[in-house]
């Protein structure tokens, strides 16, 4: 395939994700917003007034990052791994991607880019909704864009590693309640992990949510529990892991060939 041919493929594929996403907008953007603005007055507000400040900023503000990070996390996750399962088990149309010329590495930019569009603009309307609970000036925009635009890359991919070994929507919808949400909650959404007892703050350290969490919170707030830089490694390894997975799997159809 020629450059025009790869751009076209990936661009197709895209653009079947993205329509179907603002089609059904009031399924894939309202829930979040709609939750978040229960987070922001249930934990921010109400028990925000009574805590006071966290790290010098005060709590509604603290636990915006977070929240923030959370829609991110799962929206991405969740697009492409429904996605996959769709194009195996409905219509098949991942047949027909597989036998095109289409190389792996367009098949699976194309699909993390829909889960990328979708967990961006989510991520930036849950900020949005929090400007009408608190006032946030932003401390470093480009720490803010990296580690939106990393963390739903990454959750992205491993959406779509999901999406492929998932035998029915049990199986995807397992990995987001048990795995994903407590991890984001114990990645230090609502508290610092400076605050926790010697083991209980150390074991949020093994949290890769953590990360992701502290490294948006630096550039929204200015405060982090731990090196910035070190935060962006992470994501960045697990970025190349997922990615390397999922080629792996498009290229041999692990899990796509029947």
């Amino acid at each position: 395939m020629n450059a025009y041919q790869t751009w076209v493929s990936f661009y197709t594929i895209v653009r079947k994700d993205v329509v179907r996403i603002f089609r059904i907008w009031a399924q894939t953007f309202l829930p979040s917003v709609v939750t978040s603005v229960l987070y922001f007055v249930i934990f921010g507000a109400f028990l925000g007034s009574r805590i006071g400040e966290v790290q010098g900023v005060p709590y509604i503000s603290f636990v915006v990052p977070g929240l923030v990070m959370l829609a991110v996390v799962t929206n991405s996750y969740m697009n492409t791994s429904f996605t996959m399962f769709m194009s195996k088990f409905f219509g098949r149309n991942i047949d027909e991607i597989l036998v095109s010329p289409t190389p792996p590495w367009v098949i699976v930019a194309g699909y993390i880019a829909g889960g990328m569009v979708r967990g961006v603009i989510i991520g930036v309307l849950v900020l949005a909704v929090s400007l009408f609970f608190t006032h946030l000036a932003i401390y470093n925009i480009f720490a803010v864009i990296g580690f939106l635009l990393l963390t739903s890359l990454v959750f992205s991919v491993a959406g779509l590693v999901n999406g492929v070994y998932a035998k029915s929507i049990d199986s995807i919808n397992i990995v987001p309640t048990f795995v994903l949400t407590p991890l984001v909650y114990l990645g230090g959404v609502f508290y610092s992990a400076e605050a926790l007892p010697g083991f209980w703050g150390s074991l949020t350290k093994f949290d890769p949510v953590f990360y992701i969490i502290n490294g948006f919170r630096y550039g929204l707030l200015g405060i982090a529990d731990v090196s910035i830089w070190f935060s962006v490694g992470i994501l960045v390894g697990l970025s190349v892991l997922f990615l390397a997975i999922a080629i792996y799997l498009i290229k041999t159809g692990l899990g796509l060939r029947q």
